[in-house]
């Protein structure tokens, strides 16, 4: 059963059912009018008591004296009462009156002791009898046992019920030590998934938020480790540049430490933008942009590229679009062999980007890791390029509802319409 709600509500529905029943069986022990197995004997009594017994109109001495030799020696109350409940003889105690609704034998509850025994003779009078209690007959009021029945059947209820809610319980124990542990800064945390329940359905989200927050801090790491690493040559060029400056006016020197600076311009651009994207699940714009013009006015600013493909529009955020456009057309003449060409369709219901160049294209070993921030393979280790492009065109597509992959010497970027 998958659901949490309906698992406590049929175990309330079969407690009160295994209640239902126990009260069920008292009631039908003790109910009124209800002869059980004994009712035909409370018939052969009713006709021998109707043969025996004088008639209704007989007086009354007459009656007590058949009366007492009729059940002379019994160990019970018995007591003869006219049509109109008056009594007309007795054994021992006198014991109370059959109900004014009563119209057959049986047996009745008494409150106040043992139960009664009721026979109905056919000139309307009626019969009753108590069984005598005090030291030695064992009786217990009715009232009593009821109470002990109701109580054992709460008992039964009770000693049912704990261990199901005790293991749900250790559940949500067990999920509230997880997320103080992932507060306390454990971000190897994780929570065992135990059944199909909503509480199940909660550990499960709970795993995969504590893996993607593990995956950003990692990845917030890494970024600032290579970060760091990656600042400190153009760094280290411009201040070398400086102290040369000092010396006298160069000019070549002032064009490369003006490279330098764009350089680390845009390497913490980037950077900002890779922890942005990180950060928010969401964009800050959303526009339909027409993906083939955007092409044609990125590839513009390049030479040796040729654009083909049909008008695409799809919602997004037209400033990371361009990024990622920029980013393609960056890493191919960085990293390609021109001419490039870069196409635009829809496949499949998605709008696809492709951009192919002329050189080797990526070994297959590490089509996965050249989208890893900072990563540059073996051919391309002294490239220039901050390591972020592919990395950044990545996010960018994933923030679109689509991905990156790498296909020899093609990047192809897919992208919800």
């Amino acid at each position: 059963m998958k659901h949490l709600y309906l698992r406590i509500y049929l175990a309330v529905l079969a407690s009160f059912a295994v209640f239902a029943i126990a009260a069920g069986i008292v009631v039908s022990r003790f109910q009124e009018n209800n002869a059980g197995p004994f009712g035909p004997m409370l018939d052969a009594i009713a006709t021998l008591a109707q043969n025996a017994l004088p008639p209704a109109s007989a007086p009354r001495a007459e009656q007590q004296a058949a009366f007492d030799k009729l059940f002379a020696n019994l160990q019970t109350d018995i007591t003869l009462y006219a049509a109109d409940r008056t009594p007309l003889a007795a054994i021992g105690a006198t014991a109370p009156p059959p109900l004014q609704d009563r119209t057959r034998s049986g047996r009745v509850l008494n409150i106040d002791g043992p139960p009664l025994w009721t026979v109905h003779l056919a000139d309307e009078r009626w019969l009753v009898a108590r069984l005598r209690h005090g030291p030695g007959y064992g009786y217990a009021r009715p009232g009593v046992r009821m109470l002990l029945i109701l109580a054992l059947v709460v008992l039964a209820i009770g000693v049912g019920a704990y261990p199901v809610v005790r293991r749900l319980t250790r559940r949500l124990e067990r999920l509230q030590t997880g997320v103080e542990a992932l507060g306390a800064g454990t971000l190897s945390t994780r929570v065992a998934v135990e059944g199909h329940d909503e509480v199940a359905h909660l550990a499960q989200s709970f795993n995969r938020a504590a893996t993607r927050i593990e995956a950003l801090i990692g990845a917030h790491k890494t970024l600032l480790a290579n970060a760091s690493h990656e600042l400190r040559t153009p760094l280290a060029r411009i201040r070398m540049g400086v102290e040369l400056m000092k010396s006298g006016t160069d000019t070549a020197r002032s064009r490369e430490l003006e490279s330098d600076i764009a350089e680390l311009d845009a390497l913490i651009e980037e950077i900002l933008l890779a922890s942005r994207l990180d950060a928010t699940s969401h964009t800050d714009t959303v526009e339909a942009v027409d993906l083939l013009a955007l092409a044609a006015e990125e590839c513009a600013r390049y030479e040796a590229v040729t654009l083909d493909g049909t008008p695409v529009t799809i919602n997004g955020d037209a400033r990371l679009l361009r990024r990622l456009m920029r980013n393609l057309l960056e890493n191919a003449r960085r990293h390609g062999v021109p001419p490039v060409a870069v196409n635009v369709s829809v496949h499949d219901g998605r709008a696809e980007i492709k951009v192919c160049d002329h050189g080797p294209g990526v070994p297959d070993a590490q089509c996965e890791r050249v989208f890893e921030p900072f990563y540059r393979y073996a051919a391309n280790a002294d490239s220039s390029g901050t390591g972020l492009g592919l990395a950044l065109v990545r996010q960018i597509a994933r923030r679109h509802g689509g991905g990156a992959f790498v296909e020899g010497n093609c990047f192809r970027v897919e992208l919800r319409v």
